[in-house]
C-alpha cells in the first residue's frame, strides 16, 4: 500500500486538481476537434482552412501525393493546427496528471490510465469527474479525522517566539 499523501501538502494537492480539471476538459475537446479532423480528412478527404482563396473558413480536398496525402488548399491549415495544438497540450495535460498522481501518491498503473486520457476520446471527461470525486472525497475525510487546521500540523508554519522590545533586559 503506498504512503499516504503529507497534510502539509493538501493546499498543493488543491492547486493540482483545479489544474488537472482544467487540462483535462481543454485536452478532451481538443482530441474530440482532432477526432473530427481525422473523420473528415481521411473518410471524406478535405482539411479545413481559415482564409486564402476559399474564403474565411472552407473544406479544400485532399489528393494522394507522392508522400500521401497533401493538401489543396491555401491559407492556414486548421486541420494540422488543431493537430499541433493537441500534441502540444496533452504534454501540458501529462504533466497536470504526474503532479495529481506524485501528490496524492497513487500507484503507478493510476498514472497510466489519467494519460490515456487524452489519446482515448471521452476518457478525459470520465477521468476529470472520477479524480475530482476521489480527490475531493479524501482531503475531507482526511481533514474530518484530524482536529487541528493543516497550517497548526505544517513544519513550515510554525511560528519563532520572539521577545517584546518592551520586555524586561532588553533595551
Amino acid at each position: 500500500m503506498p504512503a499516504a499523501p503529507k497534510l502539509a501538502s493538501f493546499p498543493a494537492i488543491r492547486g493540482a486538481l483545479k489544474f488537472y480539471q482544467i487540462a483535462s476538459i481543454i485536452t478532451g475537446t481538443m482530441l474530440l476537434l482532432l477526432v473530427a479532423e481525422m473523420i473528415v480528412k481521411y473518410a471524406f478527404g478535405y482539411e479545413l482552412f481559415l482564409g486564402g482563396s476559399g474564403g474565411f473558413l472552407w473544406f479544400a480536398p485532399v489528393v494522394d501525393g507522392p508522400n500521401g496525402h497533401e493538401s489543396t488548399g491555401d491559407g492556414v491549415n486548421l486541420s494540422l493546427g488543431i493537430l499541433i495544438a493537441h500534441g502540444w497540450f496533452y504534454v501540458v495535460y501529462l504533466f497536470s496528471c504526474f503532479r495529481v498522481w506524485s501528490l496524492m501518491r497513487w500507484p503507478f498503473v493510476r498514472f497510466i490510465v489519467l494519460a490515456a486520457g487524452g489519446v482515448i476520446p471521452f476518457l478525459s471527461f470520465v477521468m476529470e469527474t472520477i479524480v475530482a470525486r476521489d480527490v475531493k472525497r479524501y482531503l475531507a475525510e482526511r481533514e474530518a479525522t484530524t482536529d487541528a487546521p493543516i497550517a497548526d500540523r505544517s513544519t513550515l508554519t510554525q511560528t519563532i517566539s520572539t521577545p517584546h522590545p518592551d520586555a524586561e533586559g532588553i533595551r
